[in-house]
């Protein structure tokens, strides 16, 4: 099966609960397994309005689920637990799931881009991925999760508990 990784954030409500019902609800969507998670990170909103700090975390899963299956069967888990897209672009939100990788998949259609294409550009994902696998070479730009992390700019965000 292949190796799946989910950007998993929230900065609305009760934030780390809503984190514990995203990973069992798709725990518990059949076609679906939890191989392993990163700690959980407490971070700046980056981009849209003025917001609370978010809680952020990557999950390593398998599934029998295409792509396509699986964006929806996230989008599915955001809608029952309260988020409702809007207009603005990155705003707050009760919980937000990112297919960042789909093995070392490229896919580009109007409603999904695997990898993720700002993932390389973000502590907060890079932070946990790399935590999770640090060598996983990202399939377009052709470096691996540890390097690209490194790249980055020094930041302040500390890990909080998980």
């Amino acid at each position: 099966m292949p190796r799946v990784f989910i950007g998993i954030g929230s900065n609305e409500g009760d934030r780390l609960t809503m984190i514990s019902q995203a990973i069992r609800q798709l725990s518990a969507t059949r076609g679906i397994r939890l191989v392993q998670m990163a700690t959980i990170r407490e971070t700046d909103p980056v981009g849209g309005p003025p917001q609370e700090r978010y809680l952020n975390t990557v999950i390593e899963i398998e599934t029998e689920l295409a792509p396509p299956a699986l964006l929806r069967t996230l989008q599915g888990i955001e809608h029952a637990l309260g988020r409702r897209r809007q207009a603005e672009r990155w705003g707050p939100r009760t919980i937000d799931l990112d297919l960042l990788l789909y093995d070392d998949r490229i896919l580009h259609d109007p409603s999904l881009t695997v990898p993720h294409p700002r993932m390389h550009e973000r502590r907060f994902v890079l932070e946990p991925l790399a935590e999770l696998a640090p060598a996983f070479i990202h399939p377009v730009i052709k470096r691996d999760i540890a390097a690209l992390l490194r790249e980055l700019p020094a930041a302040h965000d500390a890990p909080t508990a998980s």
